[in-house]
């Protein structure tokens, strides 16, 4: 909301361009309509645009999709060569690692992380809950009342068979290697600490988390200090100093570098696609 009144200030005192640097674009999970629930996404993308802004900076966003949420310019800028750059000067054996996706749903990032460090991949299957499943996040309050007349005794619709989990199983060979577990968001870390202890059970003897945006809300900081993660990675594009103060398995990767360099390139009016080299379409 502050954002949004200093857009329009900006703009009610003409200013010829408002660019907004957004390094972590909230709801940004919600980018797509679950049963008949709200795009927020959307809503977001549409109340900047409305205030006035002309430009947007951000990074990583959860689906690159959104930027379609937008009529104005939208770099999305990347922060796996950072990660990358840490992997390989902070772990000294990486070559004998495997990048693990948590889910099928984030192999593509774990696959694109491994063709870059010439390593082999790992994905999890079947894990208990679902991380963005309709009950992590509260859309099932209150309770739906079953209304039995509400169909016409005449029409039977055909209802869709519930999906049930299967048993937890890794996709990959583990056993005497260093896990690094990607993903782009960590926030609630109860499946990043699932992942970990199946990890672990296969064999794997150092296990790393690394992600762009580290939210780590609630008690986040002690699960993982109590956990069998060695290490999260997380970039500053959200500030979690006291996070780190709680627990001090959790390190920080600066990325201010390109942010300062994309807003220098759109103020001089030079190319933007310097910083995205080398990025493909699953990147």
């Amino acid at each position: 909301m502050e954002l949004l009144i200093m857009v329009y200030a900006c703009r009610t005192s003409c200013a010829r361009n408002i660019i907004g640097v957004i390094p972590y674009f909230p709801y940004s999970k919600q980018c797509k309509m679950r049963k008949r629930g709200s795009i927020v996404s959307k809503l977001l993308a549409s109340m900047m645009c409305k205030a006035g802004l002309t430009h947007l900076i951000t990074m990583d966003l959860h689906q690159k999709e959104i930027q379609g949420f937008f009529n104005i310019p939208v770099d999305n800028l990347r922060a796996s060569p950072f990660l990358l750059q840490y992997i390989q000067e902070e772990i000294p054996d990486y070559r004998n690692a495997v990048i693990v996706a948590k889910s099928p749903a984030s192999a593509k990032r774990a696959q694109s992380f491994a063709e870059r460090l010439r390593l082999g991949i790992a994905v999890i299957h079947g894990e208990a809950q679902d991380a963005e499943s309709d009950l992590v996040d509260g859309r099932h309050s209150p309770p739906t009342v079953k209304n039995i007349g509400a169909i016409h005794p005449s029409l039977e619709i055909p209802l869709l068979i519930p999906k049930e989990k299967p048993p937890i199983t890794v996709v990959g060979d583990v056993g005497g290697r260093i896990a690094i577990i990607v993903d782009d968001i960590i926030d609630d870390v109860d499946s990043f600490l699932a992942a970990a202890e199946t990890l672990k059970e296969r064999g794997a003897y150092k296990i790393f988390v690394m992600a762009t945006h580290g939210i780590l809300s609630s008690d986040a900081p002690r699960l993982i200090e109590e956990s069998a993660i060695d290490e999260v990675v997380v970039t500053n594009t959200i500030p979690h100093e006291i996070q780190k103060l709680q627990c001090p398995k959790i390190k920080t990767v600066d990325i201010s570098m390109i942010l300062s360099e994309a807003i220098r390139r759109i103020h001089n009016g030079e190319s933007m696609s310097y910083l995205f080299r080398n990025i493909g379409m699953d990147d």
